[in-house]
């Protein structure tokens, strides 16, 4: 049976600091404070080199234990004197300590080597990653973090400054101080140990996964003002994203100003023509594609359907213009996220105050990436749907036939397709969405509701299903709409019944092979 003891919750004096720092900052002026209060510091390695080339008196760890460095660094502060003077309580272990010559340390200040910086490398090897895996560091840290009664531990730099100012006041660091560093401590080894087994698994879907994630933003609410919320990123993102994006006015993004955002980047990814993609509650409402005019490709877009454009994201994979600023001068829109900005486009831009206005960078191709979704109890994971579609895949199975250019929309409107919340159903015509039936129960209603934004534009389009139709009902539902043709994956046990009111009604239709549900 594992024995306790009584926490001790009294501030606490510190007379012995520990320092080993990859991450450097701020690091002098903290051990130059400490100096002032008569603490001791004992370092090691790059950290202790910082300190005396910059007049901090230190005592090297080896001087300290009375034991060198050996296996190349590999073994250094892993010592009794070292992790006894942290993990003992300084009232149940004082003769065993004053037995064994160990003298207590009171303050760890200790930050990782960042292995995901490492990994990143260009053809790291795995003997370079294994050699990058910090040892000592984590067992210091874990064992200051378990010892918060008489130990304070310290590992980001921006909690320098609350410890200087503690000791400043009151020569001591509180017990609610401490405890809230230990929890950071925790947090920063677990999310060490969390890279390192992301990086050394092979399996996609491993009997246990690791969740690392740094706070990037808080919002004032969530999706509802009912419900707290935070985003987060994975460490060392650099990646071409929302959350590293340049904002340059504009309120904080909102949890559904990043929702909407991040769902309008990833459609427009899927192009590398000229682009712009319009979204609302998280589905495109307006896309088109062209050549290098990409005012008249955001116009196009916008124009689909003004109505549903209004207090939606725009997003757009070329500079965004004065022209364009102006035309969104003239609307409400939450957000407008590009790769850049001309300098007179961001002037007229500035007039509307609430505006939210992002700058990604180059906007490149989708990543090889997992998807996780929240469930009662756990989690879900999925592949991103990075399917693609090419004219090779597509079978025609009525007696009407469909030229190039239907083939070159129906690729097109695949790629859109794939972005809208199923039931979905997509309307298309020369490189731009007409109507966008999305998110419903039953695939007869997503057909109606495209029917009806497509207006009078309907005529010579192209109808788009992100799977099978079960029964002939949406044909029949289409016919006289003017829709020439109707791409979707088949599969239907139905599909002879659908494919013959297709052939009564003159439509072509054809198979894909391929679903792309999206819930």
């Amino acid at each position: 049976m594992i024995k306790t003891f009584p926490l001790n919750k009294k501030p606490l004096k510190i007379k012995r600091a520990l320092i080993s720092v990859y991450d450097k900052t701020g690091i002098v002026e903290l051990a130059k404070s400490l100096v002032s209060f008569n603490i001791e510091i004992i370092s090691t390695g790059g950290t202790e080199k910082t300190l005396r080339e910059l007049g901090v008196p230190v005592t090297n760890v080896s001087e300290y234990t009375g034991f060198p460095e050996i296996m190349d660094g590999r073994v250094k502060t892993i010592n009794p004197l070292i992790e006894g003077g942290i993990l003992g309580f300084r009232d149940v272990h004082l003769e065993e300590a004053k037995k064994h010559k160990i003298k207590w340390i009171d303050l760890v200040i200790c930050n990782l080597y960042p292995f995901s910086e490492t990994i990143a490398r260009k053809n790291c090897e795995i003997s370079l990653a294994l050699e990058n895996i910090d040892i000592g560091g984590p067992t210091m840290i874990r064992s200051a973090a378990k010892n918060i009664g008489w130990v304070c531990v310290v590992v980001n730099p921006n909690d320098y400054k609350k410890i200087g100012e503690e000791l400043s006041e009151t020569k001591t660091i509180p017990f609610k101080l401490r405890r809230n560093l230990s929890t950071k401590a925790f947090g920063h080894t677990a999310q060490y140990d969390a890279i390192i087994h992301n990086y050394l698994k092979k399996e996609k879907f491993p009997d246990k996964i690791s969740l690392s994630f740094d706070k990037h933003s808080v919002m004032r609410y969530g999706e509802n003002p009912t419900q707290e919320a935070a985003a987060y990123q994975a460490p060392n993102n650099k990646g071409n994203n929302i959350l590293t994006a340049k904002m340059h006015q504009g309120k904080p993004l909102s949890y559904n100003n990043i929702m909407d955002a991040d769902a309008a980047l990833n459609c427009i990814k899927e192009f590398n023509s000229t682009a712009c993609v319009v979204v609302k509650h998280a589905n495109p409402c307006g896309v088109s594609i062209g050549g290098h005019d990409i005012v008249k490709v955001f116009k196009q877009a916008f124009n689909a359907d003004k109505l549903s454009a209004f207090g939606g994201v725009i997003a757009l994979n070329k500079t965004c213009n004065k022209q364009i600023a102006d035309e969104i001068s003239k609307v409400f829109v939450e957000l407008v996220v590009a790769p850049g900005f001309d300098s007179d486009a961001l002037e007229l831009l500035e007039k509307k105050k609430n505006l939210r206005v992002l700058s990604t960078g180059k906007i490149l191709k989708r990543e090889d990436a997992t998807e996780l979704r929240n469930i009662n109890g756990g989690i879900l994971i999925q592949d991103a749907d990075l399917s693609s579609l090419s004219k090779n895949d597509l079978k025609l199975v009525t007696d009407r036939k469909v030229d190039a250019e239907d083939i070159s929309t129906m690729l097109f409107g695949w790629k859109v397709l794939k972005h809208i919340k199923s039931n979905a159903i997509l309307t298309v015509k020369n490189k731009s969405t007409v109507g966008v039936g999305a998110g419903q129960v039953s695939r007869v209603d997503a057909v109606d509701i495209a029917i009806k934004k497509s207006g009078i534009n309907i005529k010579g389009s192209i109808l788009c299903s992100d799977a099978f139709f079960p029964f002939r009902d949406s044909i029949d539902k289409i016919s006289g709409k003017g829709i020439k043709a109707i791409v979707q994956p088949g599969g239907s046990i139905r599909d002879e019944e659908v494919i013959e009111a297709c052939n009564e009604h003159n439509i072509a239709m054809v198979f894909t092979g391929k679903r792309c549900f999206k819930h």
